[in-house]
């Protein structure tokens, strides 16, 4: 039993249908689910239409939702990762990543701004040669900051199966990083 939600008055506020609250949750919720669908799918275009789908189903859920069986933030999590999965599933013989998803900073100078843009690259396409679930829990432990316990929960997996699949994330990231890329389960 979850007692302590963050978003439980903001639902409740959507559920009621104020458009201040609306505004509010898609501005406080949408970064971060534009950047787990894109960072999962690879496509920006894609990871939109994941958001919008998972802001539907928060609309229409809303006035449903019991405070204190779950936070907010996991469920949505949750519905985001799934709608993800839908559209990999729909894809499996097609290439995953079509663009670089690291911001480049601007303040180096042109040799180094192109090194950073070949680095973004590198790192998307090794994100991109994963298994699905190796990439899964980097992305909601490095890019989404979940706890193991959060991130575990959401990919409904036990702590230590997810320290595990992380090692090997790792380990297989830095070998196609490394331009050996021999490793994968």
């Amino acid at each position: 039993m979850v007692e302590d939600d963050p978003d439980a008055e903001l639902l409740a506020r959507v559920a009621r249908s104020e458009p201040q609250a609306v505004r509010e949750m898609v501005a406080r919720k949408l970064p971060r689910l534009l950047s787990l669908a894109q960072r999962l799918l690879g496509r920006r275009d894609e990871a939109q239409e994941v958001a919008q789908e998972t802001f539907l189903r928060v609309w229409k859920q809303a006035g449903h939702w019991t405070p204190g069986l779950a936070r907010f933030d996991t469920w949505l999590h949750r519905v985001a990762l799934n709608l993800c999965y839908d559209r990999l599933r729909g894809r499996r013989d097609e290439e995953p990543y079509d663009e670089v998803h690291e911001p480049v900073d601007l303040a180096p100078g042109p040799s180094e701004k192109l090194q950073a843009v070949q680095r973004s690259e590198r790192v998307a396409a090794a994100m991109a040669a994963l298994p699905v679930r190796q990439r899964e829990a980097l992305v909601l432990q490095y890019y989404q900051e979940l706890s193991n316990g959060e991130a575990a929960a959401l990919m409904n997996i036990s702590i230590e199966a997810l320290e595990s699949l992380l090692s090997r994330a790792r380990r297989n990231l830095r070998a196609q990083l490394m331009g050996n890329g021999k490793e994968k389960p």
